[in-house]
């Protein structure tokens, strides 16, 4: 079994159970993926694929040592790569390179951990960013969206650590955990997750197994 695969984020939408319930459903293309390297790193002893998400446009511009790495798993040029675990030790003729992964991995009802890049909303100030509620809003206060104070003089002399201030906001890394797989379109290679996940529509995000035992 794999831990899971690439996939892009289409957008959001709706859909009705069978009791009339409304369920809000995030819609992502999952692969199809092709196996471009697998390896066994040391210590751990664990298998490990490299996984190429395949687009329906060709990727033009490329790297020569990239364009090598392809040609030798004699796959198609990809833009985005990730690596993924195997759980135990399956042999070469299972998950070898070249071979693709589908969305059939997958179940539905089946629980999933979605991992993309949240949307960057650049340099922030504090009320933005960390809620601060600012000053009055009347006339003359000079005090509106600043953040006030942010430490003592005598001791400690110093501003603590983790202390919110303007700076950069969005752009990470995050893991949602804990979504349902409503529904799977086999044929169109479409996952539909409950809830919401990182990013924004056409985002590049992982779908990993939440069952998935690395050890």
């Amino acid at each position: 079994m794999i831990q899971g695969m690439i996939g892009k984020k289409m957008g959001m939408s709706q859909i009705f159970a069978d009791d009339g319930r409304v369920i809000p459903v995030t819609v992502i293309k999952a692969g199809p993926c092709v196996i471009v390297q697998r390896r066994t790193p040391k210590p751990t002893n664990q298998v490990k694929v490299q996984l190429g998400y395949v687009e329906d446009k060709p990727v033009k511009k490329v790297t020569k040592p990239l364009k090598g790495h392809f040609d030798k798993a004699k796959v198609p040029v990809t833009r985005i790569l990730r690596e993924f675990f195997l759980q135990g030790n399956p042999p070469e003729d299972q998950f070898k390179v070249g071979d693709t992964v589908k969305v059939d991995i997958f179940q539905e009802k089946e629980i999933v951990n979605v991992l993309g890049t949240t949307k960057g909303k650049g340099f922030q100030g504090v009320v933005r960013r960390h809620g601060y509620s600012g000053g009055r809003a009347t006339h003359g206060s000079m005090f509106h969206r600043a953040p006030g104070s942010i430490g003592s003089n005598t001791y400690p002399g110093r501003v603590f650590k983790n202390k919110g201030m303007p700076g950069r906001m969005g752009g990470r890394s995050r893991t949602i955990k804990g979504l349902e797989v409503v529904k799977i379109d086999k044929e169109k290679d479409l996952l539909l997750i409950k809830g919401a996940v990182p990013g924004f529509a056409g985002n590049y995000v992982c779908i990993l197994k939440d069952r998935f035992a690395r050890r």
